[in-house]
């Protein structure tokens, strides 16, 4: 297989499907980009086996799909499954997600003893020391709030924190849940007779924007979020 395709892969009862696409165009869309799947696409088709050329049957994908057309598939593909990315390109995005790490560190955490920021070359420095793995693929906040736990024994760190009060909708109570809990510390819950959730999340300062743009979105904006002092 020639170096300027690679596979995209979806499994999904029971079967493997496989696609040809091109490789940065298949990660920039995979990455949020609105790009046509006819510039990602290769070949329109669908395969088992890519490497060895072993197609799906017709009847598996309309099974599968409700469809047999590649291109229909390959969004779906695409949106579900997981690519193939090259060395080049998971260096490139682990060194920009590193950047986005340090970057967030450096601004939303201070040194208590001298309650100034920490200079990214020494977040950095001390990211090595503590032997971090980044994640290429999850979001740079997310990943910054656990490292920073594992910076504690090396950099003498502190971050500011903003109380709320959050209550979540029945019909999404689960998926909020899901978001708050990896985005705050819970210190305070009750689920209601109806499904719904009440809760008291302490959310790093630099977060909580993030933490309520995605409640809403989940929500429809039927979150309710109150700030609490202290």
């Amino acid at each position: 297989m020639s170096k300027s395709y690679t596979i995209a892969r979806l499994e999904k009862h029971g079967e493997t499907f496989e696609i040809l696409v091109d490789p940065d165009n298949a990660l920039r869309y995979k990455m949020g980009e609105k790009i046509p799947i006819s510039k990602i696409l290769v070949y329109e088709e669908v395969y088992k086996d890519a490497k060895k050329g072993i197609r799906v049957k017709d009847e598996t994908l309309k099974k599968t799909f409700g469809t047999t057309d590649p291109v229909k598939i390959a969004e779906k593909i695409l949106e579900e499954g997981t690519i193939q990315i090259t060395a080049e390109q998971r260096r490139r995005l682990i060194e920009d997600k590193k950047k986005q790490i340090i970057d967030f560190i450096a601004k939303n955490a201070i040194d208590p003893r001298t309650n100034l920021p920490h200079p990214p070359q020494r977040i950095e420095l001390a990211m090595e020391e503590a032997g971090v793995q980044i994640d290429p693929f999850k979001d740079a906040k997310e990943q910054a709030l656990k490292i920073i736990e594992k910076l504690r024994p090396i950099l003498p760190i502190k971050t500011g924190v903003l109380r709320f009060k959050i209550r979540l909708p029945a019909d999404v109570a689960a998926r909020g849940y899901s978001v708050i809990k990896n985005m705050g510390k819970v210190t305070r819950e009750q689920w209601g007779g109806d499904g719904s959730w009440t809760g008291v999340v302490e959310v790093p300062t630099g977060l909580h924007i993030d933490l309520i743009d995605r409640l809403n979105k989940i929500t429809s904006g039927r979150v309710e979020v109150t700030q609490l002092e202290g």
